[in-house]
């Protein structure tokens, strides 16, 4: 029996029976669960999802000819989806109930192996080899085909067929060889670290598609240590090092530096093989560089789980903060292009370049907080929309209030759904492709929605309107399509020329062409699939009728939530079923990054996301980021140990942030102290702080023929002396100088106006920080102000009345003598 609070559920139906549970990542269905041939329904939505399980075997036939049977525990979508699997009909998830019945058992619990392991596998099968030892178990397979595995040991012969030697390990003379499942050869070396390859040793890609199969960070953390790092130990070497592009040549990985080299370079594999931290060549990332590691004597590792290998490099929360004029704005550039793990360049004028990509693709945001700022701008709020939204709606003359997403939500959403770099030699473009907007049923019908699910499932794309073949060459005309529509319709009512029921077939069959990209949408304001046309027009009947026509399409990137048309289109959808979209209204670089972020060749490491908030301490910070604050923390992201999501009080969604998206703000130390930081934002950032340079001013200096550096050490001593160190004033105000007009512009328009502020008018102070206050009661004439004594209205001539003085500043005329403040 099971236990209640275990979470397990069932299905009992007819002869069927299946066991399931709810997981971060969907419901997974648990091995050895039995699912219907044949349900009761016609119409069954998940038919296209049964097929495709069982095409990758993950359901096979079962003894009962009546029922397949799981291989594998497999996670579903959703929990209907598998419902709908189990009874080979349509579920909403309700046929799921409490568990009272045991578990099935699995099958073959042992997954991944040692280095060792594998290596005296491949000893043992260079003995049978040579002279027929170990035959009880490698005489009953013959050589691979497509799958073999790379030693990792200098070996005369460094190629082995994999499925003799997984039979081996095992002691099983049966098994599949491929990585279909999570038990077959291929599969379980791929997993344990090992490379797959071919007879010729060139490695074998794994499939994407199939979720068992580790990729990514955690891949290259594991053959960096199988096929460099504990080699090395063997050979009872000090040292080891990888070069970047050595590895990507092992593993077949081609545009995977910047991955490659964050994962050789992370906290994560120095863990994994008990290494100090590298040292590491520039630059970084490229093919070149290389990682030098330490090696003390480490037993072998016996045991590589999983476990070992799915956390996630590190979001950062980072806050610049000093002076004005100290550069933070001008540092989160280069700051902001090497958190999205680009190479920062050195010229200004190449780094602005890069940066400007990546803010035009989504993947940089800039916002400037202010005191008015508020959640509903930040994170989601209420506001007003007239019109239609969904496709089928009437237009309405009132209005309705509408949940929108802030700058936080948007990008979030934007790195939660990219699972693969978007950038590289090999990522779809869009130039020369036409770009069509589509919808697939009605998007707030929930009677359509298994349309939109067979179509991702099956790879295609759906029109409706009439179940008339389009295929017949006479229908390239316009004419003939009307012709045809009017015949179908018994003299064509009200049909014409420009009716959908024409214009939208039209367009389907004759203006799209292979390689053109289409955009589902989600109603008129959202938009949930991007796709590639790979095939022509195809007329298949469906037994319930509609939706007859269809071309196959290669699914780029699938959000079923939907993601604001604004993200890469200026204008809202339109209510047609097909229509070109304006490349003059489209994002290129957004949309491309769309169409590229879900790749997960290249190392499978997601793009890295960057939201720079300057002045971030000008507004109320618990007002602005409510419960984000608890979200930030690196260990609360998604997919990290502590994963934490929140239920957002305007929209009802379950948010959480994800941990490759960046924080990095700046704050202006004058405008509000540190100290006051609000304590819970102060505990989940890093402060980086960032003080006047005065060596930066070298150059600037022999132009203008004035000691900037020594100006600006002088006033900052004297303002640190007379009101603190936060006020003290920036670099940046003289960078710009070429000449000394240039200087006195500064310090008659900006320098000085700032002390006036700091001071609060007290011209006193101010003349002492310049160097113009003198002892007594005189007037002055100083290099920047003059002070004159004023005289007492009558009357007072003879009382006690403190003498008064008028500060001016020096004239343009006058211009200002710099020789007391840099003591020349």
């Amino acid at each position: 029996m099971i236990k209640p609070d275990d979470g397990w559920l069932q299905i009992k139906k007819e002869q069927a029976l299946a066991f399931g549970k709810p997981v971060p990542s969907g419901f997974v269905v648990r091995q050895g669960s039995t699912a219907m041939r044949e349900g009761s329904p016609n119409k069954k939505r998940d038919r296209p999802e049964r097929d495709r399980l069982v095409e990758q075997g993950i359901l096979v036939p079962d003894e009962n000819p009546a029922l397949f049977r799981f291989s594998v525990d497999h996670v579903f979508n959703s929990q209907s989806r598998a419902a709908g699997v189990v009874i080979d009909g349509n579920s909403n998830g309700s046929h799921w109930q409490p568990a009272t019945m045991s578990l099935p058992t699995q099958v073959e619990s042992r997954g991944l192996f040692t280095r060792r392991e594998i290596e005296e596998a491949m000893d043992a099968f260079d003995r049978y080899s040579k002279n027929g030892e170990e035959s009880e178990i490698f005489r009953h397979f013959g050589d691979p085909r497509d799958y073999w595995v790379r030693s990792s040991r200098d070996r005369e012969n460094r190629v082995y067929p994999s499925k003799p030697l997984v039979g081996y390990l095992l002691k099983k003379a049966e098994l599949n060889g491929g990585w279909g499942q999570k038990a077959d050869a291929a599969a379980r070396l791929h997993n344990s670290g090992f490379i797959i390859v071919d007879q010729a040793d060139e490695p074998v890609r794994a499939p994407e598609r199939y979720e068992h199969l580790i990729s990514g960070a955690d891949r290259i953390r594991l053959c960096a240590l199988n096929y460099f790092i504990e080699p090395a130990r063997e050979k009872r070497l000090k040292t080891v090092t990888i070069r970047a592009g050595d590895l990507a040549s092992a593993m077949g990985l081609k545009n995977a530096f910047p991955n490659i080299c964050q994962t050789l370079g992370g906290e994560k594999l120095q863990q994994l093989a008990t290494v100090p931290p590298p040292v590491i060549s520039e630059p970084n990332p490229s093919s070149s560089t290389t990682f030098t590691y330490q090696l003390g004597s480490k037993s072998e590792a016996d045991t590589m789980d999983q476990s070992s290998t799915t956390i996630s490099a590190s979001a950062t929360n980072l806050i610049l903060y000093g002076p004005p004029g100290t550069g933070k704005t001008f540092n989160t550039a280069a700051e902001a292009v090497g958190l999205c793990g680009e190479p920062v360049p050195q010229d200004r004028p190449e780094l602005m370049a890069v940066y400007q990509r990546l803010v035009a693709a989504g993947r940089i945001e800039f916002v400037t907080f202010h005191q008015s700022m508020a959640y509903e701008d930040f994170v989601e709020g209420r506001q007003p929309m007239t019109g239609a939204d969904g496709e089928g709606e009437a237009e309405s003359a009132g209005f309705r209030l509408e949940t929108v997403h802030g700058v936080f939500r948007r990008i979030a959403k934007r790195a939660e759904t990219s699972r693969g770099r978007s950038s590289g030699d090999d990522m779809i473009r869009l130039e020369g492709r036409q770009v069509f907007k589509m919808s697939i049923g009605e998007a707030n019908n929930p009677e359509d929605a298994h349309l939109f699910e067979e179509a991702i499932e099956g790879g295609y794309t759906l029109l409706g309107f009439d179940d008339i073949d389009w295929s017949d060459e006479k229908y390239a005309s316009r004419e003939a399509i009307f012709e045809a529509c009017k015949n179908h319709r018994d003299g064509g009512g009200d049909i014409d020329a420009r009716s959908g029921w024409v214009q939208m077939p039209f367009r389907f069959r004759n203006w799209v062409r292979q390689g053109d990209i289409v955009i589902v949408s989600k109603g008129n304001q959202q938009f949930r699939a991007i796709g590639e046309f790979v095939g022509d027009y195809e007329f298949k009947p469906r037994p319930e009728g509609g939706y007859a026509h269809r071309r196959a399409v290669r699914w780029l990137w699938v959000d079923r939530d939907g993601v604001a048309v604004s993200e890469i289109y200026s204008r809202g959808f339109m209510q047609q079923s097909i229509y070109l979209l304006y490349d003059s209204e489209l994002n290129i670089p957004a949309l491309e990054r769309y169409m590229n972020s879900q790749r997960s060749d290249g190392g499978g490491e997601p793009d890295q996301f960057v939201l720079i908030i300057d002045e971030i301490n000008r507004a109320n910070i618990s007002k602005v980021f409510g419960e984000l604050i608890t979200l930030l923390e690196a260990d609360k992201r998604l997919n990290q140990p502590n994963a934490v999501r929140v239920r957002l009080p305007y929209s009802g969604d379950e948010f959480g942030v994800p941990s490759n998206l960046h924080i990095l703000g700046t704050m202006n130390t004058a405008d509000r102290s540190i100290a006051l930081l609000d304590t819970a934002l102060r505990r989940r950032f890093t402060f980086r702080e960032m003080m006047p340079d005065e060596s930066i001013l070298k150059e600037a200096a022999e132009k203008c023929g004035i000691d900037l550096p020594r100006l600006l050490t002088t006033i900052n001593e004297r303002i640190e002396y007379l009101y603190d160190r936060e006020h003290q004033i920036g670099h940046a105000y003289f960078t710009a100088c070429r000449s000394r007009a240039d200087v006195d512009e500064v310090m008659r328009h900006k320098v000085i106006p700032l002390l006036a502020e700091y001071f609060f008018e007290d011209w006193a102070k101010i003349a002492a920080v310049l160097g113009d206050l003198e002892p007594g009661e005189s007037s002055i004439t100083g290099g920047f102000l003059k002070r004159t004594i004023l005289n007492p209205p009558p009357g007072l001539e003879d009382g006690d009345a403190v003498a008064r003085f008028r500060w001016q500043v020096r004239s343009v005329d006058e211009s200002f003598d710099y020789s007391r403040l840099v003591g020349t």
